[in-house]
């Protein structure tokens, strides 16, 4: 018998059933972790726009909009993968300015992007509040490194082939300066932090219009 393939709004509407089952009151985060080039701001804004049916208090943020200064990003060298893994974004800012005041519930406490990457300073702050049941949604690469962990109410890791994720950059962003910074500060993350088993749910992303839930068990 032909295994049935669900369509994109079919696998999302799973999770947002799963997700408002377990964190149907008071706030919650959820985090769209993986690769560059995995599909992640495409498939946390679906989602977003999902758990927002109904009137749901539902943020969207980006780990791009947390990074560290030029200076301190290429501390390493602009070759490094090292620095790319380790020096990329401010955590501690991250966590002072989102995740943290956007858990208590304070009103005007969270600030949703901290730092321009483009012209490589901080955004002037926009503080935002929300109601008592709310859900954040963080989407970006290495969300799932140990001392994020405990953030995540709920995470999803989307799981791409390299050759797709390497077909999606170069028509994102074109050809890369240093490729080996970027594939080699990844494998250190795969490595360091294994991402697919800290996961709550993984999901192929090859296809962006037809993902497939996958199972640690099972595959």
């Amino acid at each position: 018998m032909a295994l049935q393939v669900l369509s994109k709004s079919e696998v999302i509407d799973g999770l947002a059933a799963e997700i408002l089952h377990n964190y149907g009151k008071g706030r919650a985060i959820i985090a769209v972790d993986g690769l560059d080039g995995a599909g992640k701001t495409r498939f946390a804004d679906a989602l977003a726009a999902r758990l927002g049916v109904g009137h749901r208090a539902v943020f969207r943020a980006s780990i791009d909009d947390f990074h560290q200064s030029r200076a301190r990003r290429y501390a390493r060298g602009k070759e490094s993968p090292e620095g790319f893994y380790r020096d990329s974004y401010d955590y501690p800012t991250f966590k002072r300015v989102l995740t943290e005041p956007f858990r208590t519930g304070w009103i005007g406490s969270f600030n949703l992007k901290a730092f321009d990457l483009k012209r490589d300073l901080p955004f002037q702050p926009v503080w935002s509040s929300g109601p008592r049941d709310a859900l954040l949604i963080v989407d970006g690469i290495f969300l799932n490194r140990p001392e994020l962990r405990g953030i995540w109410n709920y995470s999803i890791w989307l799981e791409v082939d390299p050759e797709v994720a390497a077909a999606r950059m170069l028509e994102r962003d074109g050809e890369p300066a240093n490729p080996e910074r970027y594939t080699g500060g990844q494998e250190l993350y795969l490595a360091e932090a294994k991402p697919r088993e800290a996961a709550t749910a993984i999901l192929d992303n090859n296809d962006y219009d037809h993902p497939k839930r996958l199972f640690a068990d099972s595959c």
